[in-house]
């Protein structure tokens, strides 16, 4: 069998794009070896139909961590035989390079973001040009290039001259498995209305700051804050000063299933990236189809990659800013049209029938079956 190595800088627990990715490859008849990193907070791992891998590393963050993982994952693939290389985001490309041209294996690059946009490099030029400086070097020599949208391909192209085939990160069809927990079980309140705010990065600039302001102003409705990211100590701050305890509840990091049974008890699904970047204008989040596929009509930020969705199949709303009152408003509007929210939630069914899994794949199905 061929021997297919995908290579990921996370802990593999919550990433679904690329549990895919994974899948699609062991069903192709690839032997998948898919290579992480094992942190001390790791969530335990699901059995999965591939083998994994998380390297234990002595630094968690900071530029010893990203020197230690590059060296870690360089000599991983060094002594373990892979036909194909398949490197997710910037940060784990060096090592796929190098060893493909070391080994002649084939090379597949999967760009999740515009990675040398978001905010964490931003606000350190030293560090963004390190990683820009890299990207330069490989990008255009790179064949085989994947990315999740069309504006993020368009301007990968244009800077770099090299062809990008595009799979958005969405649910296969029928992967929403029957609803088992009850609210009771969750320890969710009956009666009230369930807003779902839901994500790996829940960072800053995402809008997260303001959903729980806009708490204040919301009657009969729990706001539900489900993962982790860089201002969890300040929305929970401001649950405090707010004093909003029976208003938002967080649930913290939870395996894909588990988080899962929260969002289908949802009434209302969040994305609220803020346009302070070019990554953030051009995103078009996870959580998006995964409330698509929960049935759960959405409230988000008026990006282009976002609206084109809300718009095209009508299954929710975007706020015009972010100031708390003003999505408050939104959320108050919605939940008191109950016809409108009624017919965005069937469409949301007609949206998941198209918007799957088993469509996307297709690209990757064409480029890798080249390999075999």
């Amino acid at each position: 069998m061929k021997k297919a190595i995908v290579s990921v800088i996370n802990d593999l627990s919550t990433d679904q794009r690329v549990h895919k990715v994974c899948t699609t490859l062991h069903q192709l008849g690839y032997q998948v070896t898919l290579v992480g990193r094992k942190q001390r907070k790791s969530l335990p791992l699901i059995p999965r139909n591939y083998s994994t891998k998380r390297l234990f590393l002595l630094f968690e963050s900071g530029p010893f961590f990203y020197l230690e993982f590059q060296i870690r994952l360089f000599f991983y693939l060094l002594f373990h035989r892979g036909d194909v290389l398949v490197s997710n985001d910037l940060d784990t490309l060096l090592p796929n390079y190098l060893i493909s041209k070391l080994k002649s294996s084939a090379l597949v690059y999967d760009s999740h973001e515009l990675f040398c946009e978001v905010p964490e490099l931003l606000e350190n030029p030293t560090k963004k040009g390190i990683w820009k400086r890299l990207e330069r070097w490989i990008f255009p020599k790179l064949k085989y290039v994947f990315t999740v949208n069309d504006s993020i391909a368009k301007i990968y192209e244009n800077e770099y001259n090299v062809k990008l085939n595009v799979v958005r990160n969405i649910p296969l069809l029928g992967a929403q498995t029957n609803q088992q927990l009850n609210r009771a079980d969750l320890g969710l309140p009956e009666g009230k209305k369930i807003i779902v705010l839901q994500g790996a990065g829940i960072n800053v600039d995402r809008g997260a700051e303001e959903a729980v302001e806009a708490m204040q102003y919301v009657n009969d409705a729990l706001l539900l804050i489900i993962g982790s990211g860089d201002v969890m100590s300040v929305l929970k701050q401001s649950v405090s000063d707010f004093k909003l305890e029976d208003k938002v509840k967080f649930i913290g990091k939870v395996p894909f299933e588990k988080l899962l049974q929260y969002t289908l008890h949802a009434d209302l699904g969040l994305t609220l990236d803020k346009d302070t970047n070019i990554n953030y204008r051009y995103s078009l989040p996870n959580k998006l189809f995964d409330y698509i596929h929960a049935g759960v009509p959405v409230l988000a930020s008026d990006l282009v990659e976002i609206r084109k969705i809300i718009f095209q199949y009508s299954i929710g709303d975007c706020i015009e800013n972010h100031d708390p009152q003003h999505i408050a408003q939104k959320i108050n509007s919605i939940f008191n049209d109950n016809a409108t929210l009624q017919m965005w939630k069937k469409n949301t069914k007609i949206a998941s029938a198209d918007l799957k899994w088993e469509n996307e794949e297709q690209q990757l199905i064409a480029v890798y079956k080249q390999f075999l």
